[in-house]
């Protein structure tokens, strides 16, 4: 049975984005911007799977190839790019169908893997806990089954039912001399093993999820309120959550060093104890797949009180990355929930720049959602403004996290 395939840290890769001439623009924003930024970020995030960047290949055309996503020509300029920089792994910021990655592997003779094969090459590296391994093996599980196939000779003799013409007959292989036998066998052999290794782990998850509802129930019988921290990958959140916990989460400036929820109580300036969640940071484009196999661990941002978002504000698209954050909140079903704002990384900023974003802060400051500057890496900042206790955000949350509380018991 084929198995996803782990990027060596010495594998070099060719990047390679597609736009579309006529996607949806924003008045002022070039066609391909958004798609140039995106593979921008693919390069951070094959680094952060380990791969060296060979470089980068982009093409903006009318419509997808149904066959090679690319067409032919740009494919011929791909496959010689790759060979000339010696980069057997090509990565496509798109998300490829399992004939177009098999098309391209064939034309190119280098692996292929797109977007959110990566993605699950990341979590698959940073998984710690028994909930996280099984939440990425089922994402990978699911990612594979459509992309099982014969690869080579080994398993070309992929025939069907006997007899020509129609779907089944000579032009699809059924019915020939020397197509019929254990193939399609081995083929679903495989295609059993995968549905029933997928239904095994879905169960385990369930009984993970329990556990968590448990130990969730046993935190609620403490008059706690549960604030969760979320953010684009890389924002600092979990240098944030250990400057206000004094916890030791690990920090690291590759994408989705944390994917483990980790909760800590902590004492607000009031006296106030609440209880701090960090959770698995969002991306743009995040697959569907990966959005319900970490159902689970996105439990924790369901069923906090209060919503600490935590921003880039160094990142000259912060604004986009914070509409990406709050369209997966939306998602989550949580988008009306109450929301505090922290820019993080200002010390990355210019003197001019943080003096202008100063400004425009103290100008708001008679609105209570206005956001809280801090450099979470430097300490710098009011860590305490972070979840100000006298924010009609902060009363609402606990407030009505009070009532249910009563309600329940």
């Amino acid at each position: 049975m084929k198995t996803p395939q782990a990027i060596p840290s010495t594998e070099r890769a060719l990047l390679v984005g597609v736009a579309w001439k006529r996607s949806p623009r924003v008045p002022g924003i070039a066609a391909g911007a958004p798609e140039r930024e995106s593979l921008a970020e693919l390069v951070e995030l094959a680094r952060s799977a380990g791969a060296d960047v060979a470089g980068t290949v982009f093409q903006l055309r009318d419509a997808a190839d149904p066959a090679t996503l690319v067409g032919r020509g740009k494919l011929d300029e791909i496959r010689a790019e790759a060979h000339a920089k010696d980069a057997p792994l090509i990565i496509f910021d798109s998300d490829l169908s399992p004939v177009q990655q098999r098309n391209i592997e064939e034309h190119t003779a280098c692996r292929v893997i797109d977007r959110t094969q990566l993605i699950l090459d990341i979590f698959a590296r940073h998984a710690r806990s028994r909930e996280g391994q099984l939440q990425v093996e089922l994402a990978q599980l699911n990612y594979m089954l459509p992309r099982l196939t014969g690869k080579g000779l080994a398993m070309s003799r992929l025939g069907g039912k006997s007899g020509g013409g129609g779907a089944g007959g000579a032009g699809g292989g059924a019915g020939r001399i020397g197509v019929r036998g254990p193939g399609e066998k081995k083929l679903e052999t495989d295609r059993r093993r995968i549905r029933d290794r997928v239904r095994k782990i879905q169960n385990s998850i369930e009984d993970v999820r329990k556990q968590r509802s448990l130990r969730r129930q046993a935190r609620n019988a403490v008059p706690l309120g549960t604030v969760a921290l979320v953010g684009y990958t890389n924002a600092g959140k979990s240098t944030l959550f250990n400057a206000l916990s004094k916890a030791e989460v690990l920090v690291s400036p590759r994408m989705f060093a944390t994917l483990d929820p980790t909760i800590r109580a902590l004492r607000l300036p009031s006296g106030r104890r609440v209880l701090l969640s960090d959770t698995v940071g969002f991306i743009r484009d995040l697959p569907k797949g990966l959005m319900t196999a970490f159902r689970a661990t996105l439990e924790e941002v369901q069923e906090a009180a209060l919503i600490l978002h935590v921003s880039d504000i160094s990142s000259p698209h912060h604004q986009q990355l914070d509409e990406s954050v709050k369209k997966i909140l939306r998602d989550l079903g949580v988008g009306d929930r109450p929301t505090l704002h922290v820019w993080n990384k200002i010390d990355l900023l210019s003197t001019e720049e943080r003096a202008e974003l100063q400004k425009s802060v103290e100008s708001a400051e008679q609105n209570s959602s206005s956001p809280t500057l801090v450099s979470a890496a430097k300490g710098q900042g009011q860590f305490a403004g972070c979840i100000p206790d006298q924010a009609s955000e902060v009363r609402a949350a606990f407030g009505s996290e009070a009532r249910r509380r009563t309600g329940e018991r």
